[in-house]
């Protein structure tokens, strides 16, 4: 029996995963960032949440822990290196840790950048990858915690997966992230061809989400950074990509 996938509009412009396998009876939540949408969704399903996944300590990512565990009493996995600032967290997952959920194996993968303690979560016989704020559609993560070289080793982490491994990320930032990728690129047929799509899906309010690593692998300027035609767009003769790729960050952070 294959799963079922729901993502939840949460807050302005968060998102949440329910992960339902019938087979096992088990559904699974990726970051909670309020209760009310996520619950209304379990009880419009007559699901039972069983087990959490959280990617890091942002409060718009854990707010809704406390409610949902104390309806649903879920087992709860998070990021070790951030597990006094998560209230409810059970276990505290490490690179390489593995959450078994039914079926399911979610592998931890440690990302700093967003947050120092960031992890993500790769299932990969299903071809799935959970990238809380650290891959975004066409975007990543702002760097509150570490440096630009720390999260560009995560991205390019993430960029190893296979082309067709499909990605859900925390925020609705496509739009935005989208029309950057261009003013970076303008020549790119295909962030064009990406950004006309993109506007067209949020003028019809469709969610961006998810993506996959291939499609971001050819239009997300922030896992091109390695790319010469990238760092002469902006002006930079380096081959330090970490170096390019603090430039984007500082240009869409000004933007």
């Amino acid at each position: 029996m294959p799963a079922e996938i729901v993502l939840i509009p949460c807050l302005s412009d968060n998102y949440a995963v329910l992960i339902r396998h019938g087979a096992s009876d088990t559904t699974v939540l990726v970051d909670a960032p309020e209760a009310g949408p996520i619950l209304r969704t379990l009880q419009l399903k007559g699901w039972d949440l069983t087990h959490v996944l959280i990617t890091h300590k942002h409060p718009d990512h854990i707010d809704g822990l406390s409610a949902l565990k104390a309806k649903y009493h879920p087992r709860v996995f998070g990021p070790a290196a951030e597990a006094d600032a998560i209230p409810g967290l059970d276990f505290g997952m490490s690179e390489g840790d593995v959450a078994e959920v039914g079926r399911f194996r979610f592998e931890a993968i440690e990302t700093p950048g967003h947050t120092k303690g960031h992890i993500v979560f790769h299932e990969a016989n299903e071809g799935w990858l959970f990238a809380g704020d650290t891959l975004f559609v066409m975007g990543c993560g702002r760097l509150f915690e570490d440096t630009p070289k720390a999260m560009w080793r995560s991205l390019s982490k993430l960029a190893a997966l296979p082309a067709s491994t499909r990605v859900w990320c925390g925020h609705e930032y496509t739009l935005s992230n989208a029309k950057f990728c261009a003013s970076i690129l303008p020549q790119d047929q295909a962030i064009a061809e990406r950004l006309a799509k993109i506007e067209g899906d949020r003028a019809a309010g469709k969610p961006t989400v998810p993506t996959t690593i291939g499609a971001e692998k050819a239009t997300n300027v922030f896992l091109r950074a390695g790319e010469a035609k990238v760092a002469a767009a902006l002006g930079m003769d380096t081959g330090d990509s970490a170096a390019v790729f603090a430039e984007l960050r500082e240009r869409k952070n000004r933007g």
